[in-house]
């Protein structure tokens, strides 16, 4: 098989599978890394490049506020694509999805769709019927994809404007 430029592709390594696990303190300089190249990258309808904007955002995502995260009420997860930190999930126990953002090599493969997928299924376990979340403009439309519809009420969220959603959950999730 070529590619668009006529290079062969046969013998291309095939690409890792997304794996998910739970966050330990000993990932949070990983987990840093993702959410701070996440919103500086791809979260530009959110902060549009505003340095101010930006460093109110990623204020909290430095490794010591992750590690007081890891050690608090809610649970988070990394997502690796081989040995690359790809993404971080998070739940908190009413069962909203505090947090899902991917890193911006991983952006567009699949692993905020896993990520998501697993969030879900982490919420049906813990007995919720219904998730809930703060969708940033940039990640509406990946939400809308999945099945999560805008709830009446609308908010704020990481210094930027969020759009309240929710989903009913089910065994077959999709």
């Amino acid at each position: 098989m070529q590619n668009k430029r006529g290079i062969s592709q046969a013998f291309a390594a095939p690409a890792a599978a997304v794996e998910i696990r739970a966050a330990s303190v000993f990932d949070v300089f990983a987990m840093s890394r993702v959410l701070l190249a996440s919103i500086r990258d791809l979260c530009q309808a959110g902060h549009g490049g505003d340095a101010a904007r930006i460093a109110e955002w990623t204020a909290n995502k430095t490794p010591e506020h992750i590690r007081s995260w890891i050690g608090g009420p809610g649970r988070y997860w990394l997502a690796e694509r081989g040995s690359e930190a790809a993404a971080v999930g998070g739940l908190n126990p009413d069962g909203t999805i505090s947090l899902l953002c991917v890193a911006p090599a991983a952006a567009g493969r699949g692993t905020g769709a896993a990520m998501l997928d697993h969030l879900e299924a982490e919420l049906l376990r813990s007995g919720h019927s219904e998730g809930r979340l703060n969708a940033t403009r940039t990640a509406l439309d990946f939400y809308r994809k999945h099945g999560w519809r805008e709830a009446a009420a609308g908010g704020g969220c990481c210094g930027t404007p969020c759009i309240a959603m929710l989903k009913r959950l089910s065994c077959g999730l999709r």
